[in-house]
């Protein structure tokens, strides 16, 4: 009974020591210590601290907690002055940089330290779960969300990152540590970004990667998230990080293609760089490399051991027994730079590339190497200027070119870039540095210009004459460059160049074809590798589509055997015409011709509904008026319903018809209104009561007194037959009589644009001064 009391105190003494550890951890309250209250502004928060600072400071105040008090106004006003800060404690209590994930962890560590206080340490049980000692090595490579958005995305474009997803308590994570520790130390030397993410704190990040399980391993190139599906083994992993590249970096060069492959600097703007070495691929650390320059760069490799490279090797003096380095410009007889060395490294090799990213007088394909090759004047001490030959496309080296390409050879400098423009194509950055004089017509050019601001703004200086390449050329510009160096005013002109296009942009064709690849290829490693979770976007985007294509192809079934029974209607359903009386609505005239997807109400405009349905109409409103005769009433009235049928929606449009046979007077005075319909007819012209109208549509607006006007265009079966009876002086009296429903609903055939016109606004206005009285 007492060994009982005694453990029964003992884990009470434990409890209550814990729990006033955690309390006193907590106490910290940085507004108690200031005396400040929550909602206080900064100014009031550094008042406080100073006259605080200045109380408790321990070389004035000797009170014995003096100076832990001034420690605790230090770190209170650490927190409050930092706006981050603050709002991390007044949300989670902590001041801790990260929201919501470090307050587990720090409170485990509280626990930790508690248990290592009384003895309870982890390492005792032999169990490595002790993230603090485990994760040691990974704690320099620990990404946070922000972190890998910011910096790790944009830097994989240069460079491929291998990411370990972990957590606590992962027997795997301990099994792969060993391997894990020696490829990180391997490949990091070689320019792999390492990365490391706890899926417990980083639960954010670790679901943005796709990573459901621990321990995962994932390689990210371009942006684009691999995962990796091996034995973890030393091998596997090199050669997953080697297959995140791309396949075509370097180039297999022998002697049947170096020819072809150093002459194309031309093509690519770059300088070519070739590797001889003893291994049948090239290393990875070469590859790396390829990838972080190929923008400016072209790389090749040459296999020393291969039969028939005997030819370069003794050509450019390589010696086979060390990996050497050559990088060829604009002359491919002889490399412009070479290294060589047992065992090259890594920032040896990134010094000799970037020393050489450029060719001696490159090419300005683009604006972004405008501003690479010539920059911005930052300071007088900082001064570069640019030459720049402007002169024609050709498929071999011109004279001027080569004259260009020696005297930059021979006048290298820091402060001067040689550079060359074709100018057929960049005509707008030629025209504005060459004066247009019929003397450069065709001819090349040669311009000095520094650049003052990034918005184009240059001061240059032409020379007075085309380049041809000769001594005196040289003679001449060699000057304009030593005065220029005595002078910096010497660029006298000054002008606002234009943007380069960029000329090695690939078609939006090619860009589409690479995009589909890379999706396709993305899916079918999901379908092999990936978990359901991660199909399910693809699954939903497949059948998503398989159900619109599949109800696609239903409705236009139905609407064409719709189509079909409109078209071949029986003529027993045949309504006959009821002359002389308002018509409601189309659905009354003939329903069987009526379209069955919709209904529209079409009034006739009589002498009882003028006012109701013109004179007074509401302010807003309009009336779509269609003409047309007693012949013509079933066709134009069946035609006119298709067209504004999808224009019923709106309740402000009202549709009616008006009888030409009735009202001709009344339409007769309208149309002098407008001025750009035909010439209206006076009455003693004999044709005055046989000219066409039927077709027309008038768009009343009764309240502003307007309309607009809709003339149909003329069938060809019209315009036949007009021309057929031109010398009878009969067609316009036979025009409407004598055509088929057909050319008749063809008239209406474009009123469906005109209607939407009408809803813009963009129709012209007729103005009236009063309506006329409908007899």
């Amino acid at each position: 009974m007492e060994v009982k009391k005694v453990s029964i105190s003992w884990q009470f003494l434990i409890v209550l020591v814990l729990i006033l550890q955690i309390l006193s951890a907590l106490d910290f309250d940085p507004y108690r210590v200031l005396g400040v209250s929550r909602t206080a502004s900064q100014a009031d928060i550094k008042k406080a601290y100073k006259k605080l600072a200045r109380e408790w400071h321990p070389d004035k105040n000797k009170d014995p907690g003096a100076e832990d008090k001034f420690i605790q106004i230090s770190k209170a006003y650490e927190i409050l002055s930092n706006e981050e800060k603050r709002s991390n404690y007044d949300h989670y209590g902590d001041a801790g940089e990260s929201q919501g994930y470090q307050k587990p962890q720090q409170r485990e560590y509280r626990f930790r330290h508690f248990h290592e206080n009384f003895y309870f340490d982890e390492s005792f049980f032999h169990f490595p779960f002790n993230s603090e000692r485990r994760d040691s090595i990974d704690e320099k490579y620990l990404l946070h969300f922000s972190h890998y958005v910011n910096e790790v995305v944009p830097d994989s474009f240069r460079k491929p990152y291998l990411i370990k997803i972990t957590s606590d308590w992962c027997f795997s994570c301990i099994h792969i540590e060993p391997v894990w520790k020696e490829v990180v130390q391997e490949l990091e030397g070689l320019g792999v970004g390492i990365g490391v993410v706890h899926a417990g704190y980083e639960r954010r990040l670790a679901h943005h990667l796709g990573a459901h399980s621990t321990p995962s391993i994932l390689g990210i190139v371009n942006g684009k998230v691999s995962f990796f599906h091996n034995a973890v083994v030393r091998e596997n992993l090199r050669q997953f990080v080697e297959s995140l590249l791309p396949g075509n970096l370097v180039e297999k060069v022998t002697n049947k293609n170096y020819i072809r492959f150093l002459s194309g600097w031309q093509l690519e703007n770059k300088p070519h760089v070739l590797l001889f070495d003893q291994g049948p691929a090239a290393p990875l650390l070469y590859k790396l490399t390829a990838f972080a320059y190929r923008d400016y760069l072209s790389f090749g490799y040459v296999y020393v051991g291969l039969r028939g490279v005997e030819e370069m090797t003794r050509q450019y003096n390589i010696n086979v027994y060390a990996p050497t380095m050559l990088i060829f410009k604009e002359h491919i007889n002889k490399p412009a730079d070479s290294i060589q060395a047992r065992g090259l490294k890594k920032q040896v090799i990134e010094d000799f590339i970037t020393q050489n990213k450029y060719l001696l007088a490159a090419r300005l394909t683009s604006q972004k190497l405008f501003h690479e090759l010539c920059p911005v004047k930052r300071s007088h001490r900082q001064r570069k200027y640019c030459v720049v030959l402007l002169t024609t496309e050709a498929s071999k080296l011109s004279k001027p070119f080569e004259a260009f390409l020696s005297f930059a050879l021979a006048n290298t400098q820091d402060t001067v870039r040689f550079v060359h423009v074709y100018s057929g194509r960049q005509q707008e950055f030629t025209s504005t540095l060459v004066p247009d004089s019929k003397a450069f017509q065709g001819k090349s050019a040669v311009s000095i210009l520094e650049r003052r601001n990034t918005a184009g703004r240059v001061v240059f200086k032409t020379l007075g004459d085309p380049w041809t390449g000769s001594e005196n050329d040289k003679f001449i510009l060699l000057g304009y460059l030593d005065q220029l160096r005595k002078d910096p005013a010497f660029l006298s002109s000054e002008a606002v160049l234009p943007e380069l296009t960029d000329e090695l942009a690939p078609v939006f064709l090619l860009r589409w074809l690479y995009s589909a690849s890379e999706y396709l290829t993305d899916c079918w490693d999901s379908v092999f590798h990936s978990n359901w979770r991660e199909m399910m976007p693809l699954l939903s985007l497949i059948f998503s589509a398989l159900f619109i294509l599949f109800g696609t192809v239903i409705v236009q079934a139905f609407s064409d055997s719709n189509e079909e029974r409109e078209s071949h209607p029986p003529d027993k359903e045949e309504v006959p015409e009821k002359m002389g009386k308002t018509e409601p609505s189309f659905m009354r005239e003939s329903s069987s011709k009526i379209p069955r997807k919709g209904f529209v109400e079409v009034t006739e405009l009589t002498d009882v509904t003028y006012t109701s349905n013109l004179v007074r109409l509401r302010p807003g409103h309009m009336n779509v008026v269609l003409i047309l005769s007693n012949s013509t009433k079933t066709s134009l009235l069946q035609k006119f319903a298709l067209e504004v049928y999808t224009f019923t929606g709106s309740s402000c449009l009202h549709f009616s018809f008006l009888s030409l046979d009735k009202h001709r007077e009344w339409l007769e005075y309208l149309l002098e209104f407008a001025q750009d319909a035909a010439p209206i007819p006076n009455q003693y012209d004999k044709h005055f009561m046989e000219r066409d109208y039927t077709g027309y549509v008038l768009a009343l607006n009764g309240h502003k007194k307007y309309f607009c006007l809709f003339k149909p265009q003329k069938p060809v079966e019209e315009e036949e037959t007009v021309g057929s009876w031109g010398d009878l002086g009969e067609s316009r009296g036979k025009s409407s009589c004598g055509l088929g429903p057909k050319p008749l609903k063809g008239k209406l055939s474009k009123l469906s644009l005109w209607m939407e016109r009408l809803l813009e606004g963009s129709l012209q206005r007729f103005y009236i001064p009063s309506w006329p009285e409908l007899d």
